[in-house]
């Protein structure tokens, strides 16, 4: 028995949605980052505004990727909070703020997914930092 073909425009559309989100994300977070929005977007609020279902957009999401939706949240959120760590000497719990998380639950987010604490994961990279410059000295 063959596996039934999706018609063109539904396969194109399925992208375009799953485009669409990505960019909705982009935009939440940079509105998050700047202040401008101080609560964190669900699935729902992000299909409102792309007035589609939020089951569809899901559905959509995970078909197109193989992921849910939360995961593109979370990555785009880690990402942030690593360039954060990395780049600036802001306080962890700032950080968590700026990102909406309560800090203890920003802490057990981070290491979920990184397997460091925040702390553990700023120290790493001021060692790994302190360690090439100190091989640029010695060369």
């Amino acid at each position: 028995m063959a596996t039934p073909k999706i018609p063109a425009k539904i396969f194109v559309r399925q992208h375009e949605i799953t485009a669409i989100f990505l960019q909705e994300v982009d935009k939440h977070l940079a509105d998050i980052i700047s202040g401008k929005v101080t609560e964190m977007f669900e699935i729902r609020d992000i299909a409102d505004i792309m007035h589609i279902h939020p089951t569809h957009l899901s559905n959509t999401i995970k078909l197109t990727t193989g992921k849910p939706p939360c995961y593109f949240f979370e990555e785009k959120i880690l990402d942030i909070a690593k360039t954060r760590l990395r780049e600036t000497s802001d306080p962890i719990a700032e950080i968590a703020i700026a990102l909406t998380y309560d800090p203890s639950n920003f802490v057990k987010f981070f290491k979920r997914f990184t397997g460091l604490t925040p702390k553990q994961y700023r120290e790493e990279v001021q060692m790994e930092k302190f360690l090439s410059k100190t091989e640029l000295v010695t060369i």
